[in-house]
């Protein structure tokens, strides 16, 4: 799955940060279980040295929900080596998260869209040129998204 594993501890620290989200991470944890259930994301995924707040391994898409603590070289860093691994990165603020769903859920869903980035994506994970479906096989309409 990857091609390095991650590090010492971080499959430890992942269930204490499960535990022990933040409101924006919970409100992206409903997002993304409500209307991306296809896709399979997991939260709190190690990988290499850091653990991703959001990842789908099917769609090789990792999401992260940052707060004023983030942004910077460290995590521009973070980012190149989440990519190399063959994932596209989102990041969204928390007051993103929290006060607008709805662009959050149509960012999410465009990416989703768009398939794969990666030019040369592992032959078992091949699903990524074509949009995955939620729910029964429909795209499900964001405009009607609960507030």
């Amino acid at each position: 799955m990857f091609r390095t594993r991650p590090a010492l501890g971080a499959t430890v620290k992942a269930p204490h940060l499960r535990k022990n989200m933040t409101d924006a991470e919970r409100r992206m944890w409903r997002i993304l279980r409500e209307w991306f259930p296809d896709a399979r994301f997991r939260n709190q995924v190690p990988m290499l040295s850091y653990t991703l707040d959001f990842c789908s391994h099917r769609e090789r898409v990792a999401i992260e929900v940052d707060g004023g603590q983030h942004g910077g070289p460290r995590d521009i860093e973070r980012m190149r080596a989440i990519e190399r691994e063959g994932y596209r990165v989102l990041r969204f603020w928390n007051h993103e998260v929290l006060g607008n769903a709805h662009g959050v859920a149509l960012a999410i869903d465009s990416a989703l869209q768009q398939g794969h980035p990666h030019p040369n994506p592992p032959p078992s994970r091949g699903r990524g040129q074509e949009p995955s479906p939620s729910r029964g096989g429909e795209r499900i309409g964001l405009a009607s998204w609960p507030a």
